[in-house]
């Protein structure tokens, strides 16, 4: 989930498919909206992923592994997004060929890309998954 600040102050949170490339978090868009609105007022976001969460029922609690990173988020263009929209293709359509894949990449002219510059980034995870023992 992205979470920005819109043009009412307010805070705005919009799931979105990512993909983390050296130390960059980077989206895909359409170039309007309220997403694209709060990030021309404020450039400041964060976004959180819950990479893994499973019930346990019998003990009322559930197995997690989450991250919160926090940074400055821009448009992007360029070599630097078709860098990143073929690496977002990549992650989401593996099984598709290659060529297939790059054609999408070249076709697609509504899309925008958008890139979290990591300031922060903290993560929690549940203690059974960390090997972790408390009284």
């Amino acid at each position: 989930v992205l979470s920005l600040i819109d043009s009412s102050g307010l805070p705005y949170g919009v799931p979105l498919n990512y993909v983390l490339r050296a130390g960059t978090i980077y989206f895909h868009s359409i170039g309007v909206g309220r997403k694209i609105d709060a990030i021309a007022l404020h450039n400041r976001a964060s976004f959180t992923v819950i990479d893994q969460d499973q019930i346990d029922s019998g003990r009322y609690t559930s197995l997690f592994v989450s991250v919160i990173a926090e940074g400055t988020i821009a448009r992007i263009e360029g070599e630097e997004w078709l860098a990143a929209f073929d690496a977002l293709c990549c992650k989401y359509s593996a099984d598709r060929p290659l060529a297939e894949r790059q054609a999408k990449v070249s076709a697609c002219t509504k899309a925008i890309g958008l890139k979290l510059t990591i300031s922060s980034m903290t993560g929690k995870e549940a203690k059974e998954l960390a090997g972790v023992s408390y009284p």
